[in-house]
């Protein structure tokens, strides 16, 4: 790989609803083989340690004030390992108690430079446990000056990518769980880059759920409104890619599959 090329690592995942110690364990796993591929930055989809729909399973009670153990773990994967990771987790806020729908940005030396908490979530069925976030706000992560997250339908209202290039983000990334159908994916991620003139890079999941199927859900990389990488696999996959930091574009539409 080139010095002027960054590598990133789409994990591709087909978490199972409630299987926090199988999810987890599928996370290091693909985390590790990211790495050992060269990636320096790993996106996860939304919700990948416990699935879509897992409330009715598991309850809430194990939503911790993070980092809790677990992300402590992760945290020192990433310092080892000397990646960067765009970790999407559910938190509980330790001073409002409340629950929310995470994406924690884990950097190479192991420390959380940031996080952003789904705005746009839905406040009944799935994600009726999830309280949504009031802020939004680019994150500092190297070689970037600023990285704006968004998690999902996030993409679905201009005015929060919009907020992001505003206030300097580079790059747009996102975690996501969006099931294509009726009401899948829709242009909204082709909007945002014409809205704001950057790059976007989704990473969305696979496999089937309690209420949806992700098998064919895609992640995608887009910019000036077009998509220049769709990638979908029905199993959990590794999708690894080059992104020239000169020319701020692929640096070739060739990617690698990993199957974690």
């Amino acid at each position: 790989m080139l010095m002027n090329n960054l590598r990133i690592a789409l994990l591709h995942l087909a978490p199972v609803p409630g299987k926090l110690t199988e999810n987890r364990q599928l996370i290091e796993r693909a985390i590790a083989a990211a790495a050992h591929s060269g990636a320096s930055w790993i996106i996860t989809p939304e919700l990948c340690v416990c699935g879509y729909t897992f409330t009715d399973r598991i309850g809430t009670d194990w939503i911790m004030p993070q980092p809790d153990r677990w992300m402590t773990r992760i945290c020192q994967l990433a310092a080892r390992l000397r990646v960067t990771i765009f970790f999407s987790h559910p938190e509980r806020d330790p001073q409002s108690n409340r629950l929310h729908n995470t994406v924690f940005v884990i950097t190479s030396d192991g420390a959380i430079a940031g996080s952003h908490r789904k705005i746009n979530t839905l406040q009944a069925g799935s994600e009726s446990w999830s309280t949504p976030g009031n802020h939004v706000a680019p994150v500092s992560v190297p070689p970037f000056n600023d990285i704006g997250i968004l998690i999902c339908a996030d993409a679905f209202s201009p005015g929060i990518a919009k907020s992001l290039v505003d206030q300097g983000a580079k790059m747009l990334i996102s975690s996501a769980a969006w099931a294509p159908g009726f009401h899948g994916p829709n242009g909204e991620w082709e909007r945002c880059t014409q809205d704001t003139g950057l790059p976007l890079l989704v990473c969305n999941r696979t496999g089937p759920d309690r209420t949806l199927d992700f098998t064919s859900a895609e992640s995608v990389v887009v910019q000036n409104g077009e998509r220049l990488l769709t990638l979908s696999s029905e199993r959990s996959t590794v999708f690894i890619i080059d992104w020239n930091l000169h020319r701020q574009n692929l640096a070739t539409r060739q990617y690698r599959e990993i199957p974690v």
